[in-house]
C-alpha cells in the first residue's frame, strides 16, 4: 500500500538511472515500440519513500529540523507516541522546528488573511500554547512557543538558537492556506529548515500545505512512526493472520461503508456498532454484522449495542487470528452507553492468541482510561487516515514523502 510511485520517462535511446529528485531507483529500460528508422524506449523509474532511520549516519549537526506532528487530541497520548522521533531529531540535528495543528478554527473564524499571515482573530481554545508546555514537560526541557507567524523573524530565532534547541509554532489552521495546501504557504514553511520530516500520520489524509506541498521545496523524510504505521497496518491487511475480524463504530458511516466495501473479499467478518443508518443495515449478510438489538436514549435515539450483540460479537471475537477495530461502538462519554464498547473491548483483550491493532482517538483513549492499551500489539495514531489507509485510498501525505 502506498509504498512506490511510478514515473515512465520515453525517449530514442536507453539510459542507465539510479537517482531521480534523491528518491528513485531505476529499474529498467526496455524497448516499446519499433519503428523503421528506430526503437523507441521507455525507462521505467520507481520513487521510493525515503525514512528517517536510514539518515542515522549522516552528519547532521548544523541542520535545522521541521519536524510535522499531530498534537490534534484531548490528552497526550499521540504526543508520547513521537517521543523517539524528537529525542533522535534533538542529538542529530542542531535544533528542531515542530510543526502542527489542533482542531479547525478557520471553521470558527469568519475573516481570514491571505496565505503565510496570521489570522486576526483566534480562537484561544485552539492555540497551541498548553501543547508546548505538555512537550516541555515530557522531554524535561523547555520547548519554545512561537506565536505569531512573522517568518523572518522566526528564522533568525530558529537560526540563532543553541544547539538542541526544540521549537513549537503555533497552531497552523490558524492560517488561510494549511488546509488549502497553499504552495506559497508551503514555502515559507519550508524555508524555516534544512529537512523536514513528517511524523503525523493522523493527518496523511489531508492535503494540507504542511504535510503536502511542503515536501516540494525540501529534502523530505517519514519519521520512525508513520514507518511504524505503514509496517504494521500494511501487514495486518496483505498477511493477516485468519480469520481477520474487523469492528467499525464511532459516527460517520461513510467511513464505515467505504472500509466493508474495499475490504469485503480479504476480511472474514466485519462487526458493526456506532451511528448505523439504511444503508450499513442494507450490507447485512453472513459477513457483514449489525446489531440485533440496541439501547436508547429517552428522546429513543440509538446510544449502544445490546447484549445480544455483544454476545454475537464476541462469539466472532473469540476465533479471530486478527483483530482490527477502529471506533466505539456506543457514547462511551455517558457511563450508561458505554457497555457495548466496555464488552468488546474485554472480548477483544480476552483473546490472547490474535494479533489486535486499533486506532482512532476515541477509541484509544478508552482503552487508556481501562488500562487495556497495553494488551494491544499496535495502536495507531491515525483515525480516518487509519480507515484510509487499509482501505488503500489514496494519501495525500504519503503521496508527498515519495
Amino acid at each position: 500500500m502506498e509504498k512506490y510511485r511510478g514515473l515512465i520517462i520515453a525517449g530514442s535511446t536507453p539510459s542507465s538511472v539510479s537517482i531521480f529528485a534523491g528518491r528513485a531507483v531505476f529499474l529498467r529500460t526496455t524497448p516499446w515500440t519499433v519503428y523503421p528508422w528506430g526503437v523507441f524506449f521507455v525507462t521505467i523509474i520507481i520513487l521510493q519513500m525515503k525514512y528517517l532511520s536510514a539518515i542515522k549516519n549522516k552528519k547532521l549537526s548544523g541542520k535545522i529540523c521541521l519536524l510535522r506532528l499531530d498534537f490534534n487530541t484531548e490528552d497526550n497520548w499521540r504526543m508520547e507516541a513521537v517521543l523517539p522521533t524528537i529525542k533522535f531529531l534533538m542529538k542529530k540535528f542542531r535544533s528542531v522546528v515542530i510543526l502542527s495543528h489542533r482542531g479547525r478554527p478557520n471553521h470558527e473564524v469568519k475573516k481570514s488573511l491571505p496565505a503565510g499571515r496570521q489570522e486576526k482573530s483566534k480562537v484561544k481554545s485552539f492555540s497551541l500554547k498548553p501543547q508546548s508546555e505538555q512537550l516541555s514537560r515530557l522531554l524535561g526541557k523547555k520547548v519554545i512557543f512561537i506565536k505569531d507567524f512573522d517568518f523572518d523573524e522566526i528564522k533568525k530565532r530558529v537560526f540563532s538558537a543553541k544547539k538542541e534547541s526544540v521549537f513549537l509554532l503555533e497552531n497552523l489552521r490558524f492560517l488561510k492556506g494549511e488546509e488549502k495546501n497553499s504552495v506559497a504557504l508551503a514555502k515559507q514553511l519550508a524555508s524555516l529548515g534544512d529537512i523536514y520530516v513528517n511524523d503525523a500520520f493522523a493527518v496523511c489524509h489531508r492535503a494540507n500545505a504542511s504535510v503536502s506541498a511542503i515536501t516540494g521545496f525540501i529534502k523530505s523524510y517519514a519519521g520512525f512512526n508513520i514507518e511504524s504505521e505503514i509496517k504494521n497496518l500494511s501487514s495486518a491487511i496483505k498477511k493477516p493472520k485468519k480469520p481477520l475480524i474487523i469492528i467499525l463504530g464511532g459516527i460517520k458511516i461513510k467511513n464505515k461503508i467505504t472500509v466493508i466495501k474495499r475490504l469485503y473479499k480479504k476480511a472474514d467478518k466485519f462487526l458493526i456498532g456506532g451511528a448505523v443508518n439504511r444503508d450499513i443495515l442494507s450490507l447485512k449478510n453472513d459477513k457483514v454484522i449489525v446489531p440485533i438489538d440496541f439501547k436508547r436514549a429517552g428522546d429513543d435515539s440509538i446510544r449502544d449495542i445490546g447484549d445480544n450483540t455483544i454476545a454475537v460479537f464476541c462469539n466472532q471475537i473469540k476465533g479471530a487470528g486478527t483483530i482490527i477495530w477502529n471506533g466505539p461502538l456506543g457514547d462511551i462519554d455517558m457511563k450508561k452507553f458505554e457497555n457495548g464498547t466496555k464488552s468488546v473491548m474485554n472480548c477483544v483483550v480476552g483473546n490472547k492468541k490474535a494479533f489486535k491493532l486499533i486506532g482512532g482517538g476515541e477509541t484509544v483513549m478508552y482503552f487508556k482510561k481501562m488500562g487495556s492499551d497495553k494488551k494491544i500489539n499496535f495502536i495507531s495514531t491515525g483515525g480516518g487516515a487509519m480507515l484510509n489507509f487499509i482501505a488503500g485510498k489514496k494519501m495525500p501525505g504519503i503521496k508527498a514523502l515519495k
